[in-house]
């Protein structure tokens, strides 16, 4: 397994870290992602460990804390081997208290995470979503007691824009605060917006990537394709309009150029997809997820390879989109490019 370091960190996350989404597997979200049990998590995380997956990633909405209960009872043992990142600011109840990143949500939050993950500190703490009703400097102040605590020891953002993470890392600058060291964000090949502004931000003030849902919400299996229906078995039926949008033909074409790589390289499209996002800047760390063993080995061969640059250029013109203004004109016209240049 590869390691890279987590932005501009000292800490070394692997080139594929596993996500427990589909522990617990309660609710109308979850239950369609999964639902193994401590047994079955115990098995996935010796596997994980066997091939240099050590980073476990959670968070308090997993299946309403039953994410985290099984990750911690399932890493009883091994907790010195492991890193856990998990994330809250979602809403995890209907009350005035139960969302957001209040100094008390977070202290509460993180208290009962600790609690839920049978540990004394968070390897890597991250904010589930920006809160605009508490003010940043108040988040930021909390999570430095946290951190100084030594409860956590890592801090990272997810699903901010912009303009709310730029303001973050301003902040805990100019007050000698923790920066946001991670940013996990959707990022696939039917996806790429996040390298309008996520990705050139990530390069200049050194936040790296943890990908999410890096199989376009399931969509990136090689189940679904042009003029079939949805497998039987699938959460799209569920979850479609949950998860980010995708234009069909947009997918359709992606699959296409993948299938013809998995010809050429005898390996899955998932694996292909994945591989194509350990390529590219920022990204620190692929999460992937698994129902079963045979679902975790597959996604762990997406790593110990890669693809050609004839690959690589036939995958990046098939997914690209045109960015937004004023990303397009800045990337369009030569004269911009001198002064701007992408950064891909």
């Amino acid at each position: 397994m590869e390691y890279r370091q987590l932005g501009k960190s000292g800490l070394k996350v692997p080139a594929l870290s596993f996500g427990a989404g589909t522990f617990g597997g309660s609710g109308p979200l979850f239950s369609h992602w999964g639902d193994t049990d401590a047994r079955e998590a115990r098995r996935i995380i010796e596997i994980c460990l066997e091939d240099g997956v050590n980073l476990f990633d959670t968070a308090d909405v997993y299946s309403n804390g039953a994410s985290e209960e099984i990750l911690g009872a399932a890493l009883e043992g091994v907790r010195d081997q492991a890193l856990i990142s998990t994330k809250l600011g979602l809403p995890t109840g209907g009350g005035p208290l139960d969302g957001g990143t209040s100094r008390l949500r977070l202290v509460r939050g993180v208290e009962a995470a600790l609690k839920r993950l049978r540990t004394d500190h968070i390897d890597l703490l991250q904010l589930h979503a920006f809160d605009a009703f508490t003010p940043v400097e108040e988040v930021l102040s909390a999570l430095d007691d946290l951190v100084r605590s030594g409860k956590v020891l890592y801090v990272g953002a997810s699903n901010f824009s912009g303009w709310q993470l730029m303001k973050s890392l301003a902040v805990a600058d100019a007050h000698g605060w923790p920066r946001y060291v991670a940013n996990q964000a959707y990022y696939s090949l039917v996806g790429r917006d996040y390298e309008h502004e996520l990705m050139p931000l990530g390069i200049d003030q050194g936040v790296g990537a943890l990908v999410w849902s890096p199989l376009g919400w399931g969509r990136l299996t090689g189940k679904i394709r042009r003029g079939q229906p949805l497998p039987a078995v699938s959460r799209l039926h569920e979850t479609a309009d949950i998860g980010p949008p995708v234009d069909d033909e947009k997918l359709y074409a992606v699959v296409d150029v993948l299938d013809e790589i998995a010809a050429e390289t005898g390996r899955t499209l998932p694996q292909i997809s994945i591989n194509w996002l350990l390529r590219r800047p920022t990204v620190s760390s692929v999460i992937v997820g698994a129902r079963n063993e045979e679902q975790l080995r597959q996604n762990l061969g997406a790593v110990g390879w890669s693809l050609t640059p004839d690959q690589v250029a036939r995958l990046d013109a098939v997914s690209a989109v045109t960015p937004p203004y004023p990303h397009y004109p800045y990337w369009r016209e030569g004269g911009f490019q001198q002064v701007n240049p992408p950064p891909v």
